[in-house]
């Protein structure tokens, strides 16, 4: 069985259903996102695009906290080339190329590169008491792994302005309201409600769920009209699919549907 090995910051693990488990163990900083911890995630994610048995992926940091932000002692070292050599941009591309759905499981805080990375999911749940933030413009620097970017095209400018300008957070109950996250629940529950969705979504046709996933990562890039092409285009690939002609039978037949990712 893949993913049993354990990173010195990382430990993964794979349900029945196909849904792979990430939990971030570096307890002792936080779970601070060095270029180690996102090297491990890359490759985990790289892995698990490539095998057939991952159909989902869950992103968990524990019942009281996800990530505080980057490491700091490792980015105080560092001067403006170091800086603009450094690896950690090609890091988040890798993990923001993951092809299957990846849902965060967020409790405690998701501050600065933790945010970052929740920005990188395609759905959150988080505990009730959960903070999301950016805090970088306390420490004289700004969000410079898509904060900026991700947060104002998800929550909207007023807000996204306000979280970055000011570096305070925002609660789990404003982070749904926004449209940040999609679920609040109890913290002892969080893990359990993502994992749940993550093997709802494990159960669907996997070459539907990737090029929805596909047409939905397109929004921000273009315009309406470029998105409806691009939506219609995978929905027409679609019909050359045998898991379309099963599911469609399927309902029909009024029994459930059998998909093979064919």
């Amino acid at each position: 069985m893949p993913f049993q090995t354990e990173y010195p910051d990382l430990k993964c693990d794979i349900s029945n259903q196909g849904v792979l488990t990430i939990t971030l163990s570096r307890p002792q900083k936080r779970n601070a996102l060095s270029n180690d911890v996102l090297s491990h995630l890359a490759e985990i994610l790289e892995e698990a695009s490539l095998d057939s048995s991952v159909k989902s992926a869950v992103i968990y940091g524990g019942e009281s906290m996800f990530a505080a932000g980057a490491d700091l002692h490792e980015m105080s070292s560092q001067q403006s080339i170091e800086t603009w050599l450094n690896p950690r941009p090609k890091l988040w591309q890798r993990i923001d190329q993951f092809e299957k759905p990846l849902i965060a499981a967020v409790n405690g805080y998701a501050l600065g590169a933790g945010l970052e990375l929740v920005l990188l999911c395609d759905v959150v749940v988080a505990g009730e008491g959960t903070l999301f933030g950016l805090p970088e413009i306390t420490l004289g620097l700004m969000p410079g792994a898509g904060g900026t970017q991700r947060l104002a095209r998800t929550v909207g400018k007023s807000l996204a302005n306000q979280m970055v300008l000011t570096g305070q957070p925002i609660s789990a109950q404003k982070a749904l309201n926004s449209g940040l996250i999609s679920e609040v629940t109890i913290a002892q529950n969080t893990l359990n409600k993502a994992q749940e969705i993550a093997t709802t979504i494990a159960q669907r046709a996997p070459l539907a769920v990737r090029a929805a996933k596909t047409s939905l990562k397109s929004v921000p890039n273009g315009t309406l009209g470029q998105g409806l092409v691009m939506e219609r285009q995978l929905f027409s690939l679609l019909a050359e699919t045998q898991d379309r002609a099963e599911g469609i039978q399927a309902f029909l037949d009024k029994r459930k549907a059998t998909f093979k990712g064919k």
